[in-house]
């Protein structure tokens, strides 16, 4: 089992990953608080979504360049690079979710975790 965070807050880091995801002009971003939530699996959940496999691919990069450029940290586990439907970057206390447009729906992480405080992002001016 991973550890929880000790350097920087996990609400730091989930700025950090929106500013990644903004970079890379990810649409419908959404920050997933989930520390009141019993059982909840992470800190945060911050979830957006892209057009294309390059989009996907480019925002998946600039999360984890952001990060390491500002905290010094990689993920501790990535999955769904191959398939291009849904990244995930695994933070430990928080998962940032890169979905394929049609694909977002379909998990529906939103609703799923329905009772987490959900702030949404304004999507990045051209």
């Amino acid at each position: 089992m991973a550890k929880k965070r000790k350097g920087a807050s996990s609400e730091k880091l989930s700025n950090v990953i929106v500013k990644g995801m903004q970079e890379k002009k990810a649409a419908d971003i959404v920050v997933m608080d989930l520390r009141k939530i019993k059982n909840a699996v992470a800190d945060f959940f911050v979830i957006c979504s892209g057009n294309s496999d390059k989009q996907l691919d480019a925002i998946s990069d600039s999360i984890d360049a952001e990060v390491f450029k500002v905290l010094n940290e990689n993920p501790w586990h990535t999955e769904g690079k191959s398939n291009k439907e849904w990244m995930l970057l695994d933070y430990i206390d928080v998962v940032a979710h890169v979905f394929r447009k049609d694909r977002r729906e379909f998990y529906a992480l939103e609703r799923l975790w329905g009772d987490a405080d959900i702030t949404e992002i304004e999507n990045a001016k051209n």
